[in-house]
Formats: C-alpha cells, structure tokens, sequence
C-alpha cells in the first residue's frame, strides 16, 4: 500500500489549502487517517486525525480553522485548513494504519510541501 499525498504549494497568508492523501495497492481496511506536519528545526507533530468514522480530532494550533474528512470507500483523507500563517509552513505527511490481511501496519505518504508567504 502507497499513499499519495497532493495539494502543497506556496500560499499567502489568510489564505486556505487543502490537502489530499489517497491509498493505492490493495487494504482490507484503514483504521486511522491522519495528517502531521514538520517544520524546519522541529519535530513533527500531528495535525489532525480520524479513527474509522468517528469525530475528528484536531490539533489546537488548527482547531477552528480546519476540517478534516475521509471517503472509506475510496480510501483517502482531506484536510482543509484556512486562516494560514507562517507557521504553518512545513511538510505534511499523511499517515494510515492499513491491515493488510495479517497485519495493522503504518503507512507514511511522501510529503507534501506548504509554504505561507506574502
């Protein structure tokens, strides 16, 4: 399984981005959806995340301007986060726990890039 993460990009501040990840290869099941980011110099930190269909849960740094959805169906997650400022430039990675038919197994997307900048 691959995950394949889209929507980086250079984006002014105040403005919005949204994110996409999708699972490719075959999955008997996603449990956990899930973005994190990475900022220059700091560790990566989890952004937002769903378990199965449940309520999303999201970061305090987004609460308020972001909305995180998923399509089981399809295997992919969006996460649409507005009211962007300079900290939120870093690279977002997906992350989907995927059984595999044995096994739950952790899966990392590629980065995606997201600068905020006038």
């Amino acid at each position: 399984v691959q995950l394949q993460a889209s929507g980086g990009g250079l984006f002014q501040p105040g403005g919005s981005v949204g994110l996409s990840c999708a699972a490719s290869g075959t999955t008997f099941g996603v449990r956990k959806m899930a973005w994190y980011r990475q900022a220059p110099g700091k560790q990566r930190e989890l952004v937002a995340a769903i378990i199965g269909d449940g309520v999303p849960d999201l970061a305090p740094f987004v609460m308020g301007r972001s909305t995180l959805s998923r399509d089981s169906a399809k295997n992919t997650v969006h996460l649409q986060l507005s009211g962007l400022n300079s900290e939120d430039t870093g690279i977002y990675y997906c992350h989907m726990t995927v059984w595999d038919g044995d096994y739950w197994t952790e899966r990392w997307g590629q980065g995606t890039l997201v600068t905020v900048s006038s």
